[in-house]
């Protein structure tokens, strides 16, 4: 069956029916849920059961951002509550088994979280590695401020979700720990010289080169290309993200709506596609925005088509798991910090 090389996300808990007849007649690779599709376990496995029915294949992967902290969107009543990217940073520099440890554990909740209700894709580990000044949209997600640390607990955190049966994706290459601006509102650009960001930024995504799928960075890297951030930019994409990191997994662009990026919506799914991405993400869940993208969307072929289908194919099997040991240890871990970790 072919498919068009996006993901796309819906308005609310259930399909509606101009949104099943946009799923049957543009047939995107794949769905991104959101806090606005959650409202219960039996709610969330119906409606990612009704996606995969629409799209008319089984194996159509259901993305989720469920880091923990503040980017989980299973909450409360229903699913834990998470640790931040930080807690692992922290535990790490009390004792580096300990964080990687942690890390993993959460992970672990997590995948078993999601394999329960059929997600087969979470948008984590991040690689990103913030410094001071930086905007807050990262913060306390880091895993550190060093690239070995941050490569060490993102690998950690891959492996709890590969063990889990979810599949990771590594964001946001190829690094968006030194933006000054939330790239939901506007573009930042990172004036760093290139020898620098190699040492750092980049550096933490290369030990985790072979992850199954990435997720770019809206932002400028004027050393290397001052015209376009990298999701939009060729340079980034070839010369960094795919020669200098080795980085040749499923590249998909970070939400394609985000204030970021400048043009239509049309422009922008244009420029994505051309830069060498894979797969174009739309996530707000707006029918008139959702068209716009998917109608300048290519099909799935070539090389897009391979990485897709190999990211796919790397999807394992869950490894046995007893859930309340696994939680209760990484509580004993977190508790090792003290009352502020929460």
């Amino acid at each position: 069956m072919t498919m068009r090389a996006f993901i796309t996300g819906i308005s609310g808990p259930d399909l509606t029916d101009a949104e099943r007849a946009f799923i049957r007649e543009f047939r995107p690779w794949g769905f991104i849920l959101f806090k606005r599709n959650v409202q219960s376990p039996a709610q969330v496995t119906a409606l990612v059961q009704e996606l995969r029915n629409c799209a008319g294949r089984a194996d159509a992967p259901v993305l989720i951002d469920q880091e923990g902290g503040r980017v989980q969107r299973l909450g409360p009543p229903h699913w834990p509550a998470y640790p931040a990217g930080v807690v692992f940073d922290r535990l790490y520099d009390l004792d580096s088994s300990a964080g990687l440890r942690a890390g993993w554990l959460s992970a672990r909740l997590i995948a078993d979280d999601l394999h329960k209700l059929g997600i087969t894709v979470d948008c984590l580990p991040l690689a990103d590695v913030p410094i001071a000044g930086a905007d807050a949209v990262i913060g306390d997600r880091a895993y550190g401020t060093t690239p070995a640390k941050v490569a060490a607990i993102a690998r950690a955190v891959t492996e709890g979700l590969e063990q889990g049966g979810v599949l990771p994706v590594l964001k946001h290459i190829p690094g968006h720990g030194r933006a000054t601006a939330d790239t939901h509102f506007r573009l930042p650009t990172v004036d760093t010289p290139e020898a620098e960001l190699d040492a750092t930024d980049f550096a933490a995504f290369k030990p985790l080169a072979d992850l199954p799928m990435a997720m770019t960075a809206h932002v400028v890297f004027s050393a290397i290309d001052a015209a376009h951030p990298a999701t939009t930019s060729a340079t980034m994409i070839q010369r960094v993200i795919r020669e200098r990191i080795g980085f040749q997994g499923l590249l998909m662009s970070d939400d394609v709506s985000m204030n970021a990026l400048a043009g239509s919506l049309a422009e922008r799914t244009r420029a994505i596609v051309a830069a060498g991405c894979d797969m174009v993400l739309h996530c707000n869940g707006n029918l008139d925005e959702m068209q716009a993208v998917a109608a300048e969307t290519p099909e799935l072929a070539g090389q897009a088509l391979i990485r897709a289908d190999r990211a796919l194919a790397a999807r394992k099997a869950p490894t046995s798991f007893d859930r309340g040991a696994a939680r209760a240890e990484l509580d004993a871990l977190i508790n090792r910090l003290g009352p502020a970790s929460a």
